[in-house]
């Protein structure tokens, strides 16, 4: 099917829909979080048992995406999606009849596996369906899911489980996806690689599988550039809280809302920011997104220095909110980045493997190691890793930005 056959209401119905999968991709993976309270008390579950629910998520989720990675290049996109759809979504409703830990934990984990599915084809999908100078505009679009549906699934876990138990709680989030499996399903797909010219070397990369991949200088410094945005997203959205509460004496309930409305809000605002600042820069400059996300990350570094040593609770929101929308002014622009420097054949493996290394480099580790900082040298003094992280990525992705226009012209072919 010639993308050209496609209308321009059908491909913003098919990016609608993918956001609405990618919204409950969010909510349901965040609502386990909301009700830890709840389990706790009701299973009689110790901290590291109820930590562990969401570890095997995330333990499921890195492991099983390269399996669909390699899948999604050479299978329906649709079908991934949508049967990825069902599985976390059949997975998190059961989660409302498990009887004990254990289920439970079975439960999550499987969550993590259809997750993985979704996420390893849906950011490739999506960018064929429109041209390439509109892909970091998309893809924002597409990802702005992440504050929003993080901050629903906090908001309507908490709702559901303070009235009817942690129970239905996941079975009322875990059911409306399975209304979306078919439409999914449904949906019309373009081509591989959209309106781009079918690249020389096609079959040849698709062959070359993951082993391509580490050899894409473009890639790899992207990826290691967001494995470092992650480590900061991650272990800012742990300690935070925890942080307010500490250090400016608000009591828990306070610090989660004040410091999750202030997260949406600079999600929003700084996603649909760096996708349309992304474009705009591209059109000029070859490596436009690269600049856009070093330099994000670079202006973004102090605010998370004031944000962590501000005295006062004012001061310190206003720079935590200026710091997270430039943390995620880089999400449109670093993901476009990765379609535009790989081969239309091997774009799931790609997402496959950028999904691992963010989160095995990223937040599956810095909430550990900055608790362990903590405990050595004190929270405030612990969070000032963060930054420098941030600089980090920065680094990297102006390091990318050698690389990225030859590398975007080889695909091209």
């Amino acid at each position: 099917m010639n993308t050209g056959s496609i209308s321009i209401s059908y491909r913003r119905y098919a990016l609608g829909l993918l956001l609405a999968v990618n919204l409950l991709n969010y909510i349901d993976r965040q609502v386990l979080f909301a009700v830890f309270p709840l389990i706790k008390i009701d299973l009689r579950l110790s901290d590291t048992a109820l930590g562990f629910l969401g570890s095997a998520f995330m333990l499921s989720y890195l492991l099983i995406a390269p399996l669909f990675g390699w899948l999604g290049d050479r299978w329906s996109r649709t079908k991934l999606a949508s049967g990825g759809l069902v599985v976390w979504s059949m997975a998190t409703a059961l989660a409302g009849f498990a009887p004990g830990y254990r289920t439970l934990l079975a439960a999550r984990a499987t969550v993590g596996v259809g997750e993985a599915s979704f996420g390893t084809v849906s950011p490739g999908l999506i960018s064929d369906y429109f041209p390439k100078e509109h892909r970091g505009r998309i893809l924002a679009w597409f990802y702005v899911a992440i504050p929003v549906g993080s901050a629903l699934g906090y908001l309507l876990g908490g709702v559901l489980g303070q009235m009817y138990g942690w129970h239905a709680a996941f079975l009322l989030v875990g059911v409306p996806g399975l209304l979306l499996a078919i439409p999914i399903a449904l949906l019309r797909t373009p081509p591989r690689g959209g309106d781009d010219v079918v690249p020389r070397g096609t079959k040849e990369a698709a062959s070359a599988g993951y082993a391509a991949l580490f050899r894409n200088r473009s890639f790899v410094c992207n990826t290691l550039a967001m494995a470092a945005m992650t480590f900061a997203i991650g272990g800012l959205a742990q300690w935070l809280p925890s942080f307010l509460n500490r250090v400016h004496s608000l009591d828990v309930a306070q610090a989660n809302t004040l410091f999750g409305a202030t997260t949406v809000l600079a999600g929003i605002l700084g996603t649909l920011a760096g996708g349309w600042l992304g474009d705009r820069w591209q059109k000029k400059n070859g490596k436009g997104y690269l600049l856009v996300s070093g330099w994000g990350f670079l202006i973004g570094t102090p605010f998370a220095v004031w944000a962590i040593l501000a005295p006062g609770l004012a001061g310190c929101i206003a720079a935590i909110f200026i710091a997270e929308f430039f943390l995620f002014l880089n999400t449109g622009p670093l993901n476009t980045v990765i379609i535009n420097v790989t081969n239309p054949a091997v774009r799931a493996m790609a997402f496959a493997v950028n999904i691992f290394f963010i989160h095995a480099l990223g937040d599956a580790i810095s909430p550990s190691i900055l608790g362990w900082l903590s405990d050595q040298w004190g929270l405030r003094s612990a969070l000032l890793i963060t930054p420098g992280v941030m600089a980090l990525a920065g680094l990297l992705c102006f390091i990318c930005g050698r690389f990225v226009v030859q590398d975007m012209a080889h695909v091209e072919g």
